[in-house]
């Protein structure tokens, strides 16, 4: 991904990528962001993972990278095709020209259109990297504590 993409900070939480549970047969412990990561599915046209909901919008991760401790995760907005202005196209045919796709300054996804809960949808750029920032929880726990101390 290139220099000028927006990096935010979210609760570490979201981004963890779970283990698995042979007994359950599934992830358990797993982030929303990491189980929206869709990658894979948009390659092969296949309906993409369950969206995360990130600054009032739904979002799906592309992909994520680094080391567990320090993961990067890189998403894309996710727009309902009838709120979409442009044309949107699948990944074969924005990958026709690869190149292009790679320099397109929205990003490679972008005006890709994907499947969703039966119905269709748009990625839309630029995407934004996700990166672990202070746990939520300790804040709020700490927000808490700090205010019934206060009130004593």
């Amino acid at each position: 991904m290139n220099a000028g993409i927006e990096r935010l900070a979210v609760d570490p939480g979201r981004l963890a990528q779970g283990t698995w549970d042979t007994a359950k047969n599934k992830h358990t412990g797993e982030g929303d962001i990491a189980a929206s990561y869709s990658g894979d599915r948009i390659g092969l046209g296949e309906p993409i993972r369950r969206p995360f909901v990130f600054n009032g919008s739904r979002w799906v991760c592309v992909s994520m990278s680094g080391p567990s401790e320090s993961l990067v995760a890189h998403a894309y907005r996710l727009v309902h095709l009838s709120q979409f202005d442009g044309t949107p196209t699948d990944y074969q045919e924005k990958t026709r020209d690869a190149d292009a796709a790679r320099r397109d300054p929205c990003g490679f996804y972008h005006g890709m259109l994907v499947a969703h809960a039966g119905d269709r949808f748009v990625l839309v750029g630029p995407p934004i990297e996700l990166v672990a920032g202070e746990c939520a929880q300790q804040e709020l726990f700490a927000q808490a504590l700090h205010g019934h101390t206060r009130g004593r």
